[in-house]
Formats: C-alpha cells, structure tokens, sequence
C-alpha cells in the first residue's frame, strides 16, 4: 500500500526538481549519468505455446517440467549506452565458478540464500561500479536508482561521497501503476 501511495504528483515533482538541480549544477553529460538496477531471471523460461493443425488430434511438444531458480542480476548502464560488467547473485550458499563460465567478463558474482539484492550485495556492487566509473571532484557521476531498502545504507551513503558518485533515488513506483494522469 505504501508503495502505491507515495506515487503521486507531489514525490514525482519532488524528484524531477532535484534532478534538474543535479543537473545544471554538475553540468552531466550522457556519459556521467547512470541508471542502476536489480532484476530476477529465471533459468528456465516459460515454455512456448503450441499451436497444430485445425482438426489434428494429437499435437506434440516436449517442454521441461523443471521449474528452475530466481538469480538476480545487477546492472548499471549510463544514458550514452554503456553499461559496466553486472553482478549475479545466486541462490546457493556455496558457489562453483560454473556457474558464470562463459558470462560477461569481469561480472561479478555473489551467493545469498534468499536471492535478494541486501545491503552487503548493495555494497559491494558499489565497489565494483567505483572501480569502472573512475569518478573525480571535478567528473563525477550521478547514479539513478529505485526506492529499494538495500540502497538505504549509510556505509554505501559515505563510500560513495569518498569516491564522487552521487545517487539520486527516485520515487517508489507501484507494481501497477494505475495513475498514468500523473504524466498529462
């Protein structure tokens, strides 16, 4: 419930005037501007419709009864196109190096039991993003990421003060959205 009320015209103003603010007094390009964000992709996918022939009584198909397992990906990508090696983070609590044999390289990787994105994993996907972003006072970065509480950490909060990266949360934003009349 939370989620769907603080997605409204006065939070999403809010959010737009600050990064307005951010950038005029940075002076951004396309190439300091990232965007950060968790998703989850299963290792299996849904299995195609099948479709046969009009009158056909037996139509074959052989799909995989396994349901597979939610790993989380963490990806930054900036607004000129780039993106930095992403983060998995695995389901397991002891990992094989298997299991990114032949991905991206220099992704890096984590185990969490819940496969959730935590403020550990948070963390040290900080580290691995300062370490590609290469920030400086006089170049910094501006981060935009979502309302999510593994980004809500003061020791992150202060390694990226250190490192001149700035982060700029933007309004929780329902499952469904249902209040499209904010963009009118």
């Amino acid at each position: 419930m939370s989620r769907s009320t603080s997605f409204n015209r006065t939070n999403v103003n809010a959010f737009f005037e600050k990064y307005q603010g951010l950038l005029q007094r940075h002076e951004f390009s396309a190439c300091r501007i990232w965007n950060m964000d968790e998703t989850g992709v299963t290792t299996v996918q849904k299995p195609n419709k099948i479709v046969g022939a009009c009158g056909q009584k037996q139509v074959g198909a052989i799909t995989s009864a396994e349901r597979g397992t939610l790993v989380t990906l963490a990806c930054a990508a900036k607004a000129a196109g780039n993106f930095i090696p992403p983060m998995f983070i695995f389901p397991r609590l002891r990992y094989s190096e298997m299991f990114i044999h032949g991905g991206p390289p220099d992704c890096i990787r984590a185990d969490n039991f819940s496969e959730w994105m935590t403020e550990k994993y948070f963390f040290i996907f900080k580290d691995h993003f300062i370490k590609y972003v290469k920030s400086t006072k006089e170049d910094p970065a501006l981060v935009l990421l979502d309302n999510h509480s593994s980004h809500v950490n003061i020791a992150v909060v202060e390694k990226v003060k250190e490192n001149n990266v700035i982060m700029l949360s933007s309004p929780p934003t329902p499952i469904a959205p249902t209040t499209c009349k904010l963009w009118t």
